[in-house]
């Protein structure tokens, strides 16, 4: 599915910013490309920046590559639970709790990168097996409206929002 085929639900500008940031992509084939450039990305950063925040209350490197791990699972969840046709709705997550009960101060970057490549290999075991009537399923979650394409395109977007934002504020 391409980004132009999605059915975006409206009234959520929030999280459209991060499809809108991955442009005109095919959804597989974007989750690929940045399984294979992400961790090339995160590889560069020096060392001794992982523990660097810019800014007061600002979560370091770490935290933000902990962040982009533990939002795909939330979304990964989020689609497979509606791609199966589950209608409860999901509650939200707190980011901040999240980051706060991650503790990447003590990670290594390598296992960073290699949890970061087994949750993304796990977002595309899932979108690899879905037809377009399942991509095309809705489901409540943070009391808001998703498609199951549109947590995709979202993961992907997340990734690349914070990702450029490491670039221009921390490096």
């Amino acid at each position: 599915m391409m980004t132009s085929e999605l059915k975006f639900p409206e009234g959520n500008p929030f999280y459209r910013n991060y499809i809108d940031v991955v442009g005109e992509v095919e959804l597989l084939d974007h989750l690929q490309r940045q399984l294979e450039n992400f961790p090339k990305f995160i590889h560069s950063i020096p060392d001794e920046k992982l523990g660097y925040a810019y800014g007061k209350e600002k979560w370091t490197i770490a935290e933000a590559l902990m962040h982009i791990i533990d939002s795909e699972r939330v979304f990964q969840f989020r689609a497979f639970w509606f791609a199966r046709g589950e209608q409860t709705p999901l509650p939200g997550f707190d980011q901040d709790v999240f980051a706060k009960g991650s503790d990447p101060s003590r990670r290594s970057k390598e296992s960073l990168i290699e949890e970061y490549r087994i949750v993304r290999r796990s977002t595309i075991s899932i979108f690899a097996n879905l037809d377009r009537k399942t991509l095309e399923r809705t489901g409540i979650a943070s009391n808001l409206e998703w498609s199951v394409a549109a947590l995709g395109f979202v993961i992907c977007g997340h990734q690349r929002h914070h990702r450029n934002v490491i670039r221009e504020r921390y490096l």
